[in-house]
């Protein structure tokens, strides 16, 4: 028999992680601190719950997918969190993106309950949450891990066990400076490309399945050429995780010059009001250096 889930956090991602989950057979419980975004779960088959705790107290499984790291300590360690709720031997996964220190220590917490835990941080944007293609770093351990496999199958595609607690969300930073450094060089060669007055989406086609392929480049950036910033995953949340990126790297003496750069780039874009924006509005940035939009207008 399938093991009950439960699913915290229903904004962008969850969303489609806590449909495809519905999808696959699985009895979902669902909470979000917005009560409207649980509507639309229920209607599908999901119970909605009053709060973390009876979310963990019904389910065998409780995933947590939420914006930030004070967000994470407060849906499961906090007032009716999950701590109060889970049962001994059952499972928290954490899917958000947080600081790896905090999550071994919220680890740790719940071990001392006889509560296991896996961070398994995300990325693929709302594209791959919607798709079930998600890629999946896990931190944990293995044998949790191979108890959870089924539930996240549902979710993503590419699932891999990399170390113990809090090796996940150290794996997601690391995707996360691949990230926003390949979209800084891909908001560069549009606009290059643009003042050299070539085709864009030519361009694009000739790359892409070269050696500076990406899925950055293949994703986004038909989408910088066609100025469509609906986000897959926004510019605060991308800053939210560069923040959590700089603070680890300064914790482990590692420089971070594009990363840094990127990070000071998407803060000239919030102060313009456009953290709601795609990731991708990076090209914005370069755009307002330059005195020069990817479609040929001026700014």
């Amino acid at each position: 028999m399938k093991e009950t889930i439960g699913f915290i956090g229903l904004g962008i991602m969850g969303q489609g992680m806590s449909r495809n989950l519905l999808q696959a057979g699985f009895t979902l419980n669902v909470w979000n601190r917005t009560r409207s975004r649980m509507d639309p779960l229920i209607e599908a088959g999901a119970k909605g719950c009053a709060n973390p705790a009876e979310v963990a107290t019904q389910s065998d499984i409780t995933i947590t997918c939420v914006s930030d790291t004070p967000d994470v300590e407060a849906v499961i360690l906090g007032e009716n969190g999950v701590i109060f709720g889970a049962r001994e031997g059952s499972l928290l996964i954490d899917m958000s993106t947080i600081s790896p220190h905090t999550t071994r220590t919220i680890a740790t917490a719940l071990a001392e309950k006889e509560i296991n835990m896996l961070d398994a941080p995300i990325s693929g944007g709302s594209e791959g949450a919607a798709n079930g293609t998600l890629s999946i770093m896990v931190g944990g351990n293995a044998a949790q891990v191979e108890r959870a496999l089924p539930a996240l199958q549902a979710m993503g595609k590419a699932i891999t066990h990399v170390g113990d607690n809090g090796a996940g969300q150290t794996v997601k930073l690391v995707n996360q400076i691949l990230v926003v450094v390949t979209m800084l060089g891909v908001s560069e060669a549009l606009l290059f490309a643009q003042a050299g007055g070539l085709d864009l989406n030519k361009t694009l086609d000739a790359v892409k399945a070269g050696a500076a392929g990406s899925w950055m480049l293949s994703n986004r950036g038909p989408q910088v050429v066609e100025r469509d910033w609906r986000p897959g995953f926004t510019i605060d949340l991308q800053q939210k995780d560069l923040r959590l990126v700089l603070e680890a790297a300064d914790q482990l003496g590692v420089p971070m010059l594009g990363t840094g750069t990127v990070f000071q780039l998407y803060r000239t874009l919030q102060q313009r009001g456009l953290g709601g924006d795609g990731n991708h509005a990076l090209a914005k940035a370069l755009e307002h250096l330059s005195g020069m939009t990817i479609d040929g207008r001026s700014v």
